[in-house]
Order: C-alpha cells, then structure tokens, then sequence
C-alpha cells in the first residue's frame, strides 16, 4: 500500500521474506472451550475453514464456542493464490453433511453460526441445493439462531444464488478479496465485476450483504478506497478488511504489513462512504466477531 503512511519501515529477514510485526502475533489455541469444539468438529466429521484456511483467530473463537464451519467437503475447484485450502477433484456430495452441520450446531449451543464452502464448479448448480439444505436444517434445528453464509460466485448463475436467498439466512457475505488489478492473480478463476454483481443481485433479493478485502498483496490506498466505494455502490452492507498473511512457500508472497492506523484510517473512510459496519484490522477475517454484522456499526449507532 502507498500514499497511507508511507514512512512506515518494514523489517526483512536475511532471506528476503518480511518480519511479522508484533501486532500479528497470537495466543495459541487452549482452554476447555477450544477442546469442546475440536471434540464436536472431529465426532461429528465437520470441516472448519478456521482450520483449513489456517486463520489467526481459531484459538479465540473456538475457545468462545463458536466456529465456521465449511461444507460441500474440503477440496476447492478454484485455485486461488491466497488461500490455503486444497486444490483439486473433490469427492462425492455428503448428502447428510446439512444435517450434521444443524446438530454441531445445536450441540455447541451458539447463538450465531457461520458457513462457508470450497467452489464446487464441476456441479451443474455450483452445489446450490447443499447450500439452501443446509441453511434449513439449521433453521429448524435451531429457530433461535442467526446465521451468516459465505457464498463463492456460483459463476454468476443467479438462479444458483437464488438458493441461498431462498433459505434467507440473516447474512449473505461473498468476498471480493482484492482490488480490481489484483484479481486475476490473486482470485484466479474469479471476476472483480462478477462478484460486485453476486453482491448486488443479493441485495435486490432482500438479503443483508457483506464482503471482505485482504491487504498486503501490493494493493494502493486508492484502489482499497475505490473497492470499498465499488462495493457499497454495489449494495454492500459490511465490510471486513485485514492482513493478508502467506500460508505456504507456494502461496502468494506478502507484500507489506499494514499497519494498525491505517486499519483505522480504512474504517473511517468506509463510514464516510456510507457503509453500515466496517470491521478493520491486522487480525480481521471474513467471519471474525461477524454476530456484530448483524446490525449496523456505523459510529452515530454506538454508545
């Protein structure tokens, strides 16, 4: 990023690569509240994109019961240089997969659920009906519980995220993960406009909106400015931006390090566009503290 706080000074190992600031370090996973989660993910057979998506947070939030969990199986049909999940031909659709995910669920007792799910571009419907079973079966195992989904594309097919709409969970978060010129290196077999019309075509359905920005690709100021702007043109209600962190030697490489204040100096501008919650931090994923992306976080609506 350039022309935020230019004087910021980034270290370097002796290899090359960037030294992980202070700010990016994190707690390892422990706590009776950790082991109760991992206990239910593993007996009920569960993927979890804390896991496969390596994230910083996984101590934190398992340890406060919650999780995201991730359907559709484990293996990715995009491949996408960013992202840790696996890459490659996935096995059979897991037609009871809905109904465990409901009972994990119920059985963790949370009071908002979070899911996501690898592409599945081999499907004829992009695994559309999964989507809207699953988001069903949750609802009627558990009515009390508000749950966001975390949609791919479904290569612009409106009819498949007709589905989800159609299940009408209280949030509907597609991330566009980078700025425009960043897209086809970082996303891959994604499309920067597509993707804006994935969020506005959920808006027109009537669905609360959400989206997400990684930073540390090589990105500007300006461009991360115009994607937000883009995004709320697009129907955008909630946006998340945090640091990009590389997961293997193979995965794209980092960049930069942002710093702390120019987290903040982001969600400021978000509010002056005109969005509704904007969580902005080194350590911000798509689904972290997301039982705040229910309503809105603009400033003038705090205490």
């Amino acid at each position: 990023m350039t022309n935020a706080f230019p004087n910021t000074a980034q270290e370097f190992h002796e290899n090359g690569t960037l030294k992980k600031p202070n700010w990016l370090r994190v707690k390892l996973p422990t706590g009776e509240g950790y082991k109760h989660v991992r206990g239910l993910v593993n007996e009920h057979k569960l993927h979890t994109i804390c896991e496969s998506g390596n994230c910083p947070n996984m101590g934190e939030c398992w340890g406060a019961g919650t999780a995201t969990f991730m359907i559709l199986g484990n293996i990715c049909t995009r491949s996408c240089g960013f992202c840790a999940v696996a890459t490659g031909r996935p096995t059979e659709l897991d037609y009871d997969e809905p109904q465990r995910v409901a009972e994990a669920i119920h059985l963790m007792k949370v009071k908002h659920a979070v899911i996501t799910s690898v592409d599945r571009d081999e499907l004829k419907d992009g695994g559309a009906e999964i989507w809207y079973n699953t988001i069903k079966a949750v609802k009627m195992l558990n009515p009390d519980t508000t749950l966001e989904t975390l949609i791919g594309d479904f290569k612009g097919q409106k009819q498949d995220i007709d589905r989800v709409i159609e299940a009408h969970p209280e949030v509907v978060s597609h991330n566009i993960e980078t700025v425009e010129r960043l897209t086809r290196q970082v996303r891959i077999q994604a499309k920067y406009w597509r993707s804006m019309e994935v969020i506005r075509h959920l808006k027109q359905g009537g669905m609360r909106t959400k989206s997400g920005i990684m930073l540390g690709l090589g990105e500007t100021l300006e461009e991360v400015v115009q994607t937000m702007q883009d995004l709320h043109d697009n129907g955008c209600d909630v946006i998340t931006i945090g640091q990009y962190l590389q997961p293997t030697a193979k995965h794209l490489r980092v960049h930069r390090f942002v710093t702390p204040d120019e987290f903040a100096y982001l969600q400021k501008t978000g509010y002056e566009i005109g969005l509704d919650h904007v969580e902005s931090g080194p350590l911000v994923r798509s689904s972290y503290h997301s039982e705040k992306h229910l309503f809105s976080g603009r400033p003038e609506n705090k205490d």
